[in-house]
């Protein structure tokens, strides 16, 4: 969803939170967009500085972004997508009032995280409905990192951003191609026959 759901983006201004090694930051930028991509990993951020250099319409930096985006202005952006972090913050009706007050009016947000469903199963307490923290290892950068994320119910997760006054326009569960089926066709069939992952697409207030 989050590839068919960028479109041209000449002229835009994007704030790519969790930017990892710039895989979108690719996109993006091929997409005649000006970036700002941000990560909490140094090393990442040098990634992403070495891999695309110094250039006018990018611009990178290191932030935890669960303490907000001091660095950035209200109403500035016209889209922030997020691929797959969301869940490393304990409280994301913080980082969407962020997110909102950085949009423009009727900007658009554009995020991928776990599956509630899928995730569910890793609970300690059984409780679907808890936030619970969740131990995880980053195998990218260097050595291994033990990392936090968050598992939460659906509901919680659209509160946090119908109170920051989105209006989601689209939700999916994700569909995997057939480029995939023919690349590793384990991965394909536990993609297509069981929730992993959740896309959203929302605006923010007019």
């Amino acid at each position: 969803m989050l590839d068919k759901a960028l479109g041209d983006l000449t002229g835009f201004r994007v704030l790519d939170l969790g930017c990892g090694s710039g895989e979108y930051v690719a996109e993006l930028l091929a997409r005649g967009a000006e970036v700002t991509a941000i990560d909490v990993s140094e090393p990442m951020v040098e990634l992403v500085q070495q891999r695309f250099g110094a250039r006018d319409d990018l611009h990178c930096y290191g932030q935890d972004i669960s303490l907000g985006l001091p660095q950035e202005r209200d109403d500035h952006y016209d889209l922030v997508l997020s691929s797959l972090m969301v869940h490393y913050i304990a409280d994301q009706h913080a980082l969407f009032a962020e997110c909102a007050r950085g949009l423009k009016p009727g900007a658009r947000l554009l995020f991928s995280t776990h599956s509630p469903v899928a995730d569910a199963e890793l609970s300690p307490s059984g409780n679907y409905y808890a936030r619970e923290a969740i131990c995880d290892t980053w195998h990218t950068v260097g050595e291994p990192v033990e990392v936090v994320f968050y598992r939460r119910s659906l509901s919680e997760q659209i509160g946090a951003l119908t109170d920051n006054g989105f209006v989601i326009t689209a939700l999916e569960e994700g569909t995997a191609t057939e480029r995939l089926r023919q690349r590793n066709a384990e991965v394909y069939k536990r993609l297509t026959t069981q929730p992993n992952f959740l896309f959203v697409m929302a605006r923010s207030r007019s």
